[in-house]
């Protein structure tokens, strides 16, 4: 694998991580929808509970899921700068 075909690997990558950011942040503001509709009406202990848990692992998720995408980002930045591959490398992808 060549330079550049690695760094266009490295920006698939980094545009995953950014997916599944998203996508775990979705998750979060469903569970959170679900928590307050229980908290209006239902005051299901069980519901209460299971969600309570879910949200504060999905949030661990997230945290790690950052930590994961900005060290990624400073590498492929960092490949992209010491093999002079710029903005015009990253516009082929």
């Amino acid at each position: 694998m060549d330079k550049a075909q690695k760094f266009e690997l490295m920006n698939k990558v980094v545009r995953e991580l950014e997916d599944l950011q998203n996508s775990q942040t979705a998750l979060i503001t469903k569970i959170s929808q679900i928590e307050v509709d229980n908290m209006n009406g239902l005051n299901d202990s069980f519901l209460e509970k299971q969600l309570d848990d879910m949200h504060a692992k999905i949030a661990d998720n997230v945290d790690t899921i950052n930590t994961i995408f900005s060290h990624f980002e400073g590498t492929r930045d960092d490949f992209a700068k010491a093999n002079n591959l710029g903005a015009e490398a990253e516009e082929s992808v």
